[in-house]
């Protein structure tokens, strides 16, 4: 087995996991830590396969992963975002090139909105006093297939995407 088809594998499992942590997301507001961690473990066999160097590339992916985690932690301390989001947005920017990350979150951040919006009609037409909680799970999911979508299906790197 070559390097680009356990590339193309591990991409798959990522893709696999983003739908399973939009479901869960969906159905019990949480994101299981073993699933997190699975994508963040996950990362470094990834960097193997799309022959990433230590340095800068791996540097650049803990770089980005760290400051992530820096800011989002902030937001969870003022309860804006959940543990589990957290955690998910996270362990995605091990995976995620910087310039393709802010992509992600630019559409993580339109959809989080849209959800947000449907959510909140749908709370007040229910009429439920209780805290609004938004599956930003599955915002963090659509915004992470949309960027590997974007960049790593066959069809997109035959039309100028990259593959790391």
């Amino acid at each position: 087995m070559d390097d680009a088809s356990i590339q193309y594998g591990l991409l798959a499992a990522l893709a696999i996991a983003l739908l399973v942590a939009a479901f869960t997301d969906i159905r019990s507001r949480q994101i299981a830590n073993w699933l997190n961690a699975a994508i963040a473990l996950g990362a470094p066999l990834f960097w193997w396969a799309s022959g990433l160097a230590l340095w800068p590339g791996v540097a650049i992916q803990l770089g980005v992963a760290v400051a992530c985690f820096a800011v989002l932690a902030v937001l969870f301390a003022l309860r804006a975002m959940g543990g589990g989001d957290v955690k998910l947005l996270t362990a995605l920017a091990l995976w995620i090139p910087p310039t393709q990350f802010l992509t992600l979150l630019i559409v993580m951040a339109l959809v989080g909105g849209v959800l947000t919006i449907v959510f909140g009609a749908w709370h007040v037409a229910r009429r439920q006093r209780d805290r609004l909680a938004v599956p930003y799970g599955v915002a963090i999911a659509i915004g992470g297939l949309w960027v590997l979508a974007a960049n790593y299906l066959p069809a997109a790197h035959a039309a100028g995407g990259n593959l790391g």
